[in-house]
């Protein structure tokens, strides 16, 4: 059985069908998300919380937040030429098992009570965040050019699993490391996490076979095609309208998903007098927020699918800001409209996340996916550290509320690029 992917492949190409693989790759990928989800979500419950509690200021404790969402701009870089020499495998396996070493440096961080190297850890750990995102990539490399939102926004859907359990599992993490081998609090966090990246590794790298990036690659004819690095990403993002626009797009969400999400926790706490029922709040608080993040992920893709990219990521920035509405005047106590706030926020990262991934993926060839999907999730884990920079001295000097603000008004800047001409070349024109 033949069947011919036009938008990868030239014209007069006739290629092997490749849906039982893609289906095979799909289970794979719906698999490791759930358990990297699970990590994630542990490690955004704690880190705030953590961070706040070795330097005795609010000022610091967004990075922690926004280095462990944004810990890709580290190691983006070699993942990019892994992925190129190794397929979608060996830089997937590379970022989970940095995230490994990363729960390794903050546990002895806490044993030493040192907050520096606390953040070194928490840059690594993030590294399991860009392992997720980048997975959604994994999941297009072989979809139907109809279904590839579809296809990609079900691998986002499946980090809910995992991603809601998460932040909840925190707290469970603790009672039973403490009652097993004592020790300081969060080390258990750490654990867990450390457990969990190790089993996601070892999932991929046992079961993503064939390498779908590769495939693609050997279906389009570009197997023998130049390695690509991070700058020939920028090049082709800066070349290419629709790149550039979903690049942007996905920053400027990103930014506004952490800067509120990282300081919510803070928020929360300063509101109550116990800080263990304060961990239990924000686990419940941040899971649905993640909830939102992924739960909603299918049908968004399904949009992409039917009406395009451009209106997607209108209505996610319009919800960006409405989110940014509700929290921003939302009590530390009232934790219902805080959570009704945090789950809209999730919901518009959705829509950016999947909307600017669906038009970044359909406007480059299989050989320009590393690099140009590379560079940005590169940006976007320089907007994500942006974001946890400025929102702990946004929260100290001024207010939760003027963070929101701000953020709002940040995610309003990508109209201007919505509202430009998209189209760029056509992936099949550029292979032939």
């Amino acid at each position: 059985m033949t069947s011919t992917l036009p938008e990868d492949a030239p014209p007069d190409r006739t290629v092997p069908d490749t849906a039982p693989l893609q289906k095979r790759v799909l289970r794979t990928l719906f698999m490791t998300q759930i358990l990297g989800g699970l990590a994630v979500g542990i490690g955004i419950a704690v880190g705030a919380l953590l961070v706040e509690e070795m330097t005795g200021s609010a000022t610091f404790t967004g990075l922690a937040q926004s280095l462990f969402v944004g810990g890709s701009a580290l190691v983006v870089v070699p993942a990019v030429r892994i992925t190129e020499r190794f397929g979608r495998r060996g830089g997937l396996a590379f970022g989970y098992g940095c995230a490994v070493i990363g729960t390794l440096i903050v546990a002895s961080a806490i044993h030493l009570e040192n907050a520096v190297l606390a953040v070194v850890g928490y840059f690594l750990l993030g590294a399991a965040s860009f392992a997720g995102l980048q997975s959604r990539y994994a999941a297009a490399d072989l979809a139907p050019v109809a279904r590839r939102g579809s296809h990609l926004a079900l691998i986002v859907w499946a980090t809910t699993i995992g991603s809601v359990a998460g932040p909840s599992l925190a707290g469970l993490a603790e009672r039973v490391w403490t009652g097993w081998f004592g020790g300081p609090a969060y080390v258990g966090s750490m654990a867990a996490i450390g457990v969990l990246c190790l089993i996601t590794a070892a999932v991929i790298l046992v079961f993503l076979r064939p390498d779908p990036l590769l495939t693609a690659r050997e279906i389009s004819g570009e197997t023998d095609a130049p390695k690509r690095s991070i700058a020939d990403g920028y090049r082709t993002a800066k070349a290419n309208p629709a790149v550039r626009t979903g690049v942007i797009a996905a920053a400027l969400g990103h930014f506004v998903m952490v800067g509120v999400m990282a300081m919510t926790a803070v928020h929360i706490k300063h509101g109550m007098a116990d800080p263990e029922e304060a961990l239990s709040v924000v686990g419940v608080i941040l899971g649905l927020h993640i909830g939102g993040m992924y739960a909603f992920a299918p049908i968004i893709g399904r949009l992409v699918d039917k009406y395009g990219a451009r209106p997607i990521l209108i209505a996610g920035t319009a919800v960006l800001v409405a989110a940014c509405a509700v929290s921003g005047s939302s009590p530390a106590s009232d934790h219902v409209r805080l959570s009704v706030g945090l789950v809209l926020l999730g919901l518009g990262w959705s829509a950016m996340t999947v909307g600017s991934a669906a038009l970044v993926t359909s406007a480059i060839t299989p050989a320009e996916r590393p690099s140009t999907q590379g560079f940005s999730d590169l940006i976007m884990g320089l907007a994500a550290m942006a974001a946890g920079l400025a929102s702990g001295p946004i929260v100290e000097y001024a207010s939760y509320g003027m963070l929101c603000v701000f953020c709002a008004v940040v995610a309003l800047l990508v109209f201007p690029f919505l509202m430009g001409r998209l189209t760029g070349p056509k992936p099949v024109e550029e292979a032939a």
